[in-house]
């Protein structure tokens, strides 16, 4: 190996080891997505946990943007369910908790607070993948939020071993 060669390689360990140690953000960072027949099996477990609870709902899957991966309405769940399900998902997902645990941090007079895109209101789950977050589940369309969380935590427990062992 050439003098040139090992002074090139010898950089290229010691520049990122360096980065790291002055605090310097890397120029690209890699960012753990879900694929799309694991958001859809998240989505498909949600529906069927409500069905065997009697209630018709919509499920949202959502990637760590906040941007809808899958989107699930049973046949006689209102559309409305659709748009809360995904703020439902967006909630968990942007405060990494679920959105039912949110419901006493904003107290507004007429109740929750709404923001652009945002229900506080139990049904959403974040999603986390060995310990980072990679998106979040809604479900809406249940008598109660008790009921949407129960149908959220089956959706996310029918892809929790997957996610932990990245399989």
């Amino acid at each position: 190996m050439t003098l040139a060669r090992t002074f090139l390689l010898l950089l290229a360990v010691a520049l990122p080891a360096a980065a790291q140690t002055t605090g310097k953000q890397p120029v690209l960072v890699s960012i753990k997505r879900m694929s799309l027949d694991t958001a859809l099996k998240a989505a498909r477990a949600a529906i069927e946990a409500c069905r065997k609870e009697g209630v018709q709902v919509a499920v949202t899957v959502i990637d760590r943007g906040g941007d809808a991966q899958v989107v699930l309405r049973d046949v006689l769940a209102p559309d409305l369910t659709l748009k809360v399900s995904q703020a439902k998902a967006y909630a968990a997902m942007s405060f990494a908790t679920p959105s039912a645990q949110l419901e006493g941090r904003f107290k507004a007079p007429y109740g929750p607070p709404a923001v652009g895109g945002v229900v506080i209101a139990a049904g959403g789950l974040p999603i986390r993948a060995g310990g980072e977050l990679v998106g979040g589940i809604g479900v809406a369309g249940a008598p109660s939020g008790q009921t949407d969380e129960r149908c959220a935590q089956a959706g996310f427990d029918a892809i929790s071993e997957e996610l932990e062992l990245g399989n």
